[in-house]
């Protein structure tokens, strides 16, 4: 039987959704599950990661260098809790954040890793997108040592709330390293829903025209209580930060409904909303490709049409 390690995401005492998914992966392994958590003070963070469905555990480790997840310090210490609890398996989420922990880990454990895990055939087997989306790559993994993966969030739903793990305090043996320390963290902050997370999200790509422009988009998404996105166009045109972007190079989601306005559809973003719900296009031009995968498509000048869905929403 499979014993399965995940490491807990969270941010400001929060355990983040992307957590949850990875659980959801994990159960599709089979086996014992249990979730690590590395922070200064883990008790809230701990006891959302308890009572998710199919935990087994929640393993805690506190010390002040755990305060700001950083990958550097994470590693050891995931690597350590990994060849002491002799696990099969060690997930985490793959997040900007996971996608930079996650090969370290593998590095310190001296194994290769699977990257974007969207489907599980067996304990060693399992599906990842490649070529932008565009096409499934089946992989199989040795089974004779532990296999480090992280998990492509929007291929799975979050597992309910409803379970009753144990919280134990797991003491570790793990050099952490000196070259890496906190100094900052410099981050927007915005009273919308997280971009990663969020079941609603309305993106703008080169069509909006400008950064002034751009208020359009957010004055809707507030509207519908949505998350605001981007195309990697507009992202390198300046209209918004790069953190807003969607697509291959940006953010991955899958939320129930997505409305994008002025983006042509490239390979690139396609590939970041392709486990979207339902999809929403509105573009002047008939031909551009988002059409093609959308599930209802608008042609038009999105300065017209959104003041539109305004009034219809209104009402």
């Amino acid at each position: 039987m499979s014993k399965i390690l995940i490491v807990a995401d969270h941010l400001d005492g929060q355990l983040n959704s992307s957590t949850a998914r990875t659980v959801a992966c994990a159960a599709e392994i089979g086996g014992d599950i249990d979730i690590l958590v590395l922070a200064d003070s883990a008790g809230p963070i701990a006891e959302a990661a308890a009572g998710l469905d199919g935990v087994s555990r929640v393993l805690t480790v506190e010390r002040a260098e755990n305060a700001h997840p950083l990958a550097a310090i994470y590693a050891p210490q995931i690597a350590a809790a990994a060849e002491q609890g002799d696990y099969s398996h060690v997930l985490g989420p793959n997040t900007t954040f996971g996608k930079d922990l996650m090969p370290r880990v593998a590095a310190k454990l001296g194994v290769a890793m699977v990257t974007d895990i969207a489907a599980v055939h067996g304990p060693h087997e399992f599906e990842r997108p490649i070529y932008a989306g565009n096409a499934v790559n089946t992989v199989t993994a040795p089974d004779g040592q532990t296999l480090v993966g992280s998990v492509r969030c929007a291929s799975y739903g979050a597992v309910g709330a409803g379970g009753s793990a144990a919280v134990e305090a797991l003491s570790l043996d793990a050099e952490l390293p000196g070259h890496t320390r906190f100094v900052e963290l410099q981050a927007s902050s915005s009273d919308r829903p997280d971009l990663q997370t969020a079941g609603k999200v309305v993106s703008g790509g080169r069509g909006v025209g400008s950064e002034e422009n751009f208020k359009v988009i957010y004055d809707f998404a507030d509207k519908i209580g949505a998350a605001v996105g981007a195309s990697r166009a507009a992202v390198d045109a300046g209209y918004v930060p790069n953190d807003m972007q969607v697509g291959q190079t940006g953010k991955i989601i899958s939320p129930e409904l997505y409305m994008c306005f002025g983006i042509s559809g490239a390979i690139q973003h396609l590939a970041g909303i392709k486990d979207a719900g339902t999809i929403v296009a509105i573009n002047k031009d008939e031909e551009a490709p988002i059409f093609e995968v959308a599930d209802f498509g608008l042609v038009g000048d999105l300065f017209k049409v959104l003041p539109e869905l305004e009034q219809a929403v209104a009402k």
